[in-house]
């Protein structure tokens, strides 16, 4: 067998062609949402999505079991974002206002499956994902999912950028804030239901805020960030959905499909982290870059988001 066989083989089959095309297109998708998360420092946001989806799914799942899962949760996904975005901007503290809703929505939706027969085979499906048993269908939704959330980010792209750099100043200047929070929030809801039904609901997380944070090690361009995010996400995609291949066939050791991806993603990050620590702790041939005037494309250049 040559490497070329034992890095491509896999994936000539059907049963693993719909997980890749699944990991890539959230990798497009995520990846661009992932960015905009970690500037805005909205991890616990996300966090707070992922908890909140859940009910959704579960009830989505007991009443049209796997076809559910998808309408179940983009329902929840849309009341949960609006609850955190308004929430947010009243008396409660927007940290407070997370952790009361998502506890809250996590708690229903573990009694709503517990009422279930297959209570604990259910619960691990919908906790840890069925990433390698997706069929041509769920290929199809998390293509239209992705592409409808990548249009939306897209459209509030350059407001939220200038939000994260100074929010006084995006609502002094006319920008309608609430609005594309509201959009920014719903498009990563439904990024995390479609993120579910892959890697499983406490895995999910790890798709939206990884890698946003590898690439902000790597770089403060904009440009580079999305692009090193998406090749992050789709690098451990692959690579995940690889190794889960080759320990069950040959050393016959299964593994989780979706387990594998997060445990790849979370690895790479790792080694971006160590990577720019020793980059910034190295021996400097030339002048600190802090010396140098900001680029007008560095995500603290006001420049950037005009």
């Amino acid at each position: 067998m040559t490497i070329v066989d034992w890095l491509v083989g896999p994936f000539a089959l059907p049963f693993m062609q719909r997980p890749l095309l699944v990991m890539l297109a959230l990798a497009v998708a995520l990846g661009l949402a992932s960015v905009m998360v970690t500037l805005r420092g909205l991890q616990f946001v996300g966090d707070g999505l992922v908890h909140a989806v859940f009910p959704g799914i579960v009830v989505g799942f007991a009443v049209a079991g796997r076809d559910g899962l998808v309408p179940g949760g983009l329902v929840a996904a849309a009341i949960a974002a609006v609850a955190f975005t308004l929430l947010s901007r009243r008396a409660l503290a927007s940290d407070s206002a997370i952790a009361v809703v998502l506890t809250l929505m996590f708690g229903i939706g573990v009694i709503v499956v517990s009422r279930q027969s297959d209570y604990v085979g259910q619960l691990q499906e919908l906790l840890f994902g069925r990433l390698l048993t997706v069929t041509d269908a769920d290929v199809t939704l998390t293509l239209v999912i992705g592409a409808a959330a990548t249009v939306a980010i897209a459209l509030v792209w350059r407001t939220q950028l200038f939000r994260a750099h100074d929010p006084l100043a995006a609502r002094a200047s006319g920008h309608h804030v609430l609005a594309t929070d509201l959009v920014l929030a719903v498009s990563v809801a439904v990024l995390i239901v479609a993120a579910t039904a892959a890697v499983g609901n406490l895995l999910a997380l790890g798709l939206l805020v990884v890698p946003g944070a590898a690439a902000r090690l790597l770089t403060h361009r904009i440009g580079w960030m999305v692009t090193i995010s998406i090749a992050t996400a789709a690098l451990a995609g692959y690579a995940g959905l690889l190794i889960g291949f080759r320990a069950s066939v040959d050393y016959g050791i299964p593994l989780a499909g979706g387990a594998s991806v997060i445990t790849t993603l979370v690895v790479i990050y790792g080694l971006v982290l160590a990577a720019s620590a020793l980059h910034r702790h190295g021996p400097r041939t030339r002048p600190a870059a802090d010396a140098r005037p900001a680029s007008r494309a560095s995500v603290t250049a006001p420049e950037a988001v005009r």
